[in-house]
């Protein structure tokens, strides 16, 4: 976890860049670039793609020295949802993309113009996702709610895949032995007919779960800006897709962010061999790690991840609300969305599909 303090000195200064300038979006894409700290979140392809499927703006916050060498970035995007409010959020639908910055200074420039912006926009609340955390006052610091999970992949090489097997612990790895003795097909690329089934697979996942679906233009959305750095794997059964999983590539990591299984999938061990076909898929591209993405601490993909053999590191988020005003609650496994879980895992899928989206955006 990063923090930093308040500056002795006097800050940089910070404004909002026009990514529709050329000259200015490929300095800060080189600047991103560059950065050991900078994450597939804080790509303005992510940015930009969130933007164009949700309708929420993005402001691009770069903190500058006095000879204007840029210091910090900061993407942002102004949630607004009838159902859950309006927050500032960095990023929009990710589990990463806050403060990186050169130096404390920038860093707490960066904070304090955020929260500028949410006055502007009339944004009660501003959610920093990772990155340099502000430690002044205003800010809650949360690092016990979330972890990540992530570890190296097995050398490439002569035998790879069986070793990445033998990687995984014994009764998991019993799991994914039962699925590939359906010998289920596993396909991977970006077509048209992968979107779609994909999109089919996921929407009734989380229908299953109880939580309302993205709109499917945020998935073409990344899947368009990120290029050869996203795909899409699909396991099927007898030719029917069962599991699917969109994956974003970073800095030689693989990261399955999308992804789940129909009702079918848990009996065929279809995600078992979904995570690991991606793990051999990704070290034949010249992946070396795997992150698991984020779990809600002690939530059932928490312990499944585990069971994997990842071992858990707490997140750590930073949030800061307007005085008077209660944090955004849009944690599904809140107590106080029980009965709205409930209700949604028994709607048919079509109807939880065509009102799915239109909720979902606004979670940010």
């Amino acid at each position: 976890m990063l923090h930093f303090a308040p500056p002795r000195i006097a800050a940089p200064q910070v404004r909002v860049l026009n990514p529709a300038d050329l000259q200015e979006r490929e300095r800060l894409c080189a600047w991103i670039e560059a950065h050991p700290q900078a994450t597939a979140f804080h790509r303005l392809a992510w940015g930009e793609a969130v933007a164009a499927a949700t309708g929420h703006d993005l402001l691009v916050l770069v903190a500058e020295a006095a000879d204007g060498v840029m210091t910090g970035y900061l993407p942002l995007h102004a949630v607004h949802s009838p159902l859950f409010g309006r927050a500032m959020v960095s990023a929009g639908f990710a589990v990463d993309g806050g403060i990186i910055a050169d130096d404390g200074a920038s860093a707490q420039a960066l904070a304090d113009a955020a929260w500028q912006q949410c006055e502007r926009y009339s944004t009660p609340t501003l959610e920093l996702r990772g990155g340099m955390l502000p430690q002044d006052p205003g800010w809650t610091i949360k690092s016990s709610a979330h972890a990540g999970f992530a570890a190296d992949l097995v050398a490439d090489g002569a035998d790879a895949d069986r070793k990445q097997l033998e990687w995984i612990p014994r009764k998991q790895r019993a799991e994914v032995r039962k699925g590939l003795a359906r010998e289920m097909t596993v396909r991977t690329g970006t077509s048209a007919l992968d979107r779609q089934q994909h999109y089919a697979v996921y929407a009734e996942s989380v229908r299953n779960l109880g939580t309302p679906v993205f709109p499917r233009a945020l998935f073409e959305a990344v899947l368009d800006a990120f290029g050869e750095d996203a795909d899409i794997l699909t396991v099927l059964d007898d030719g029917v897709p069962v599991a699917s999983v969109m994956s974003l590539y970073h800095r030689g990591t693989v990261m399955p962010y999308w992804g789940g299984g129909v009702w079918a999938a848990r009996g065929l061990r279809a995600n078992d061999v979904m995570y690991y076909a991606l793990m051999n898929h990704a070290r034949r591209r010249g992946c070396t790690r795997f992150d698991f993405g984020r779990s809600k601490v002690d939530s059932g993909a928490f312990a499944f991840k585990k069971n994997w053999g990842f071992e858990p590191a707490p997140l750590s988020y930073a949030v800061r609300n307007a005085d008077g005003q209660p944090p955004r609650d849009v944690n599904p496994l809140s107590p106080k969305y029980r009965a709205q879980i409930a209700l949604w895992q028994r709607l048919p899928l079509a109807v939880a599909n065509r009102l799915g989206p239109w909720i979902a955006k606004g979670l940010g």
